[in-house]
């Protein structure tokens, strides 16, 4: 019988969990005797003629470093050759079936993709690339946006990376009796800045899904039994009649009402960290479900995390789940996303803490 032989790749932002997937896999496979073959940089990687491609083995991938951030396997530079990029230069087409030709060179029985809902909306809209293979996919995005998936890979450690980070602030907004805007990642999603806000017991969390009035959220602050604190803003809040950054734009409002105010901007350190023990039960599940689905013959598939249990979900059941966004860059793509709904028990945990969160009905 034939040895399987599995390629592997991440693809989109980095996040931490990345490797300790990647290391699951290794060990899956082992078990399995199938030969796990990483693909780097992620499409730019598979777009190269050979396709660049490492075999992953206990020598070149040591076990103690599988809680690091990032990908050993990297997920591409700012100058890669990507589905954006051919777009922007006509040769859509043209980048699509090179990818089609790598997978069907590397002679792969299967591929597991490690991306967030971008590459997973694009892995459903051009299918026809990844045809021949059993293609699983597997969620990973400090953003949570991914729909039929109740956790992504590197969520909870962007959302503890977050809660440090503004523990460590919290000290001098103390000893300065000063108020901090900290912003979040997080792009359309409020994810996040929901649950990092209410582990901090943040005096007022702004999300894009929710609507808030400033003038509501000075009153908020002024009426504090506290003269310092911390408000998380997620990066995709908008003022009406305002530009710039979302914390700075708040730091402004706050300043104009005499309260003392700092922006910061944690960035990518939100992205970084040692992989928290919830990603890597998380990186281990989704690995089993995947090595699972590829014994099965599944393909087109995605795990999935859906009342406790793993399982694989089509990926036109993902797609067809969530809010659909034409992709700017590249003309006819579309992603399908997954935001904070209304019901969402966090948003009324905030609200009995006594944090800000917006106009929401009551």
């Amino acid at each position: 019988m034939k040895t399987k032989k599995i390629g592997i790749m991440t693809t989109g932002g980095d996040c931490s969990g990345l490797n300790t997937v990647i290391q699951r896999a290794m060990d899956g496979c082992a078990l399995r005797k199938w030969n796990l073959i990483g693909i780097l940089d992620g499409t730019d990687g598979l777009y190269s003629s050979p396709a660049k491609t490492i075999e992953l083995n206990y020598k070149d991938f040591q076990f103690a470093n599988s809680h690091l951030a990032g990908s050993i396997l990297s997920n591409g530079h700012s100058c890669a050759t990507n589905f954006e990029s051919s777009a922007k230069v006509g040769k859509l087409s043209v980048f699509n079936n090179r990818l089609k030709k790598s997978l069907h060179d590397l002679d792969l029985d299967a591929l597991i993709l490690v991306g967030g809902n971008g590459s997973l909306s694009l892995a459903h809209t051009y299918r026809e690339i990844y045809s021949g293979l059993s293609l699983v996919c597997i969620p990973k995005t400090i953003d949570m946006d991914i729909p039929k998936t109740e956790k992504t890979i590197g969520f909870d450690t962007a959302v503890q990376q977050l809660v440090s980070y503004c523990d460590q602030l919290l000290l001098t907004a103390r000893s300065h009796h000063r108020w901090f805007i900290v912003q979040t990642m997080g792009r359309d999603c409020g994810q996040l800045a929901l649950h990092a806000g209410v582990a901090i017991a943040s005096d007022a969390i702004l999300i894009p899904e929710i609507k808030f009035n400033v003038d509501n959220l000075v009153k908020h602050i002024k009426a504090s039994k506290r003269d310092y604190g911390i408000m998380l803003v997620s990066e995709g809040i908008t003022i009406r009649g305002h530009s710039g950054k979302p914390a700075d734009m708040i730091s402004r409002k706050l300043t104009a009402a005499n309260i003392p105010n700092r922006t910061a901007f944690p960035e990518h350190i939100q992205r970084a960290g040692d992989t928290v023990a919830s990603d890597r039960i998380l990186a281990a599940g989704f690995v089993d479900c995947a090595l699972s689905a590829i014994e099965n013959n599944e393909t087109f598939v995605m795990t999935s995390l859906e009342n406790g249990e793993y399982k694989t979900v089509a990926l036109d059941e993902f797609f067809a789940s969530g809010k659909f966004q034409k992709d700017p860059n590249i003309p006819g793509a579309i992603t399908s996303n997954a935001y904070v709904e209304p019901d969402n028990i966090l948003l009324k945990i905030a609200t009995d803490m006594g944090i800000y969160i917006g106009e929401t009905k009551k």
